[in-house]
C-alpha cells in the first residue's frame, strides 16, 4: 500500500501546517498540554479557533500556559483541567467532568527513561502505565464523546524510541527481565502505536480515526531523566514548534478525516524498516502488526478489569 505523503516535512511548524484551517466550534483535549510540544500544539489549535482543554497534572502551570495562549491568540476558550494520566482515579474523575462531544483527543503526555523500576498504583511499570495504559483508559472513557462528534480523531504521540523494543507480552512489568530504562520506554511507545492500530480498527465505524506519530527529537522536560541532553545529532533535532507539527497535522488536516491506523514522522507516513536504522527513522513491523495490536487491546482491557 502506498504511503501517505503531504506537502510538509521535517522543518514544518505547527503554525505552518494549520495555516488556513478553521477550527471554530471544534473541541479538543490535549494531555500534557502545558509543557514541551504540548504548548505549541495548543497554541496552533487555539489560533485556529478551537476550544482546547489542557489536561494537566500541574494545574498552576496549565493556567499560566492557558493565560499566555489566550493573550496571544485572542481565543478565550482555552481551559485547564486536572489529570494525572498515571492514576486511574484521576482519569475517571476527568472523564466524569467531560460533557458534550469531543472532536479531537491528543494523547501527548508521557515519561521517558525512568532510571529505576517504578510501578504505578496498579502495579504496572510506570512508563507503560503512563504512556499507554493511562491514555488507553482515557480514550475508552471518552469514546462516546468522540463518537457523538460525528467525525473525530485521536492523535497518539509515540516516538522513534519504539525501535528499541516491541511489547514483551510475557513480561510487561519486568518481573523476570532486568529493568532497562530504554527498553521499558521502547515497549511503552510500541504500545502507543499498537493502540492506534487497534482502536482505529474498532472505532472507525463510529467515525473515530486514530493515528500515531513520532514528533522527533526536541529538547523538552521529557529528557529530565537523561540529564536534559538530547543524544540526537544537532542537524536532526527540532524546535518544539517543529516537533508539534505532525501532531497538529494529524489533528486538523482534511486528509485524515476517516483515515487512520497509520504512523507518521516528519508530517508523512513512515516507511516500514526491518532493522533499526542509524538515524532511527521508520516504523518497526511489530508496532503496526494487527495480531500484536489485537493482543495488546485484550491484555489492556484485562488489566483494567473490564
Amino acid at each position: 500500500m502506498e504511503l501517505i505523503k503531504t506537502e510538509f516535512g521535517r522543518r514544518s511548524t505547527a503554525a505552518g501546517v494549520i495555516s488556513g484551517i478553521d477550527l471554530k466550534g471544534k473541541r479538543v483535549i490535549i494531555t500534557g498540554g502545558a509543557s514541551g510540544i504540548g504548548i505549541p500544539t495548543t497554541m496552533a489549535l487555539a489560533s485556529a479557533g478551537a476550544e482546547v482543554t489542557l489536561a494537566v497534572r500541574n494545574e498552576s502551570a496549565g493556567i499560566a500556559v492557558a493565560k499566555d495562549i489566550i493573550s496571544k491568540t485572542g481565543n478565550v476558550k482555552v481551559n485547564v483541567k486536572s489529570l494525572d494520566i498515571s492514576k486511574r482515579k484521576s482519569i475517571a474523575d476527568f472523564v466524569k467532568t467531560w460533557d458534550g462531544p469531543l472532536d479531537v483527543l491528543i494523547n501527548n503526555a508521557g515519561v521517558m527513561a525512568i532510571p529505576e523500576l517504578q510501578l504505578s498504583e496498579d502495579g504496572w511499570e510506570m512508563q507503560f502505565a503512563t504512556n499507554h495504559m493511562g491514555h488507553f483508559e482515557l480514550a475508552l472513557g471518552l469514546h462516546d464523546a468522540l463518537a457523538s462528534a460525528g467525525s473525530s480523531r485521536i492523535v497518539s504521540v509515540s516516538s522513534n524510541g519504539h525501535l528499541l523494543s516491541p511489547v514483551i507480552f510475557d513480561d510487561l512489568p519486568f518481573n523476570f527481565r532486568f529493568y532497562d530504562p530504554w527498553t521499558a520506554y521502547g515497549q511503552s511507545k510500541s504500545a502507543v502505536i499498537l493502540f492506534a492500530v487497534a482502536a482505529n480498527k474498532r472505532w472507525a465505524k463510529d467515525g473515530i480515526s486514530v493515528n500515531a506519530l513520532n514528533p522527533g527529537a526536541i529538547a523538552t522536560n521529557l529528557q529530565r531523566h537523561v540529564g536534559g541532553q538530547l543524544k540526537t545529532p544537532p542537524e536532526l533535532q527540532k524546535t518544539p514548534e517543529q516537533g508539534a507539527a505532525t501532531s497538529v497535522l494529524l489533528a486538523t488536516s482534511p486528509l485524515f478525516s476517516g483515515n487512520g491506523g497509520h504512523y507518521f514522522e516528519n508530517c508523512n507516513e513512515a516507511e516500514v524498516v526491518t532493522e533499526r536504522p542509524a538515524d532511527y527513522h521508520g516504523v518497526a513491523p511489530y508496532a503496526i502488526d494487527m495480531t500484536n495490536a489485537d493482543r495488546l487491546w485484550d491484555v489492556s482491557i484485562k488489566l483494567l478489569g473490564h
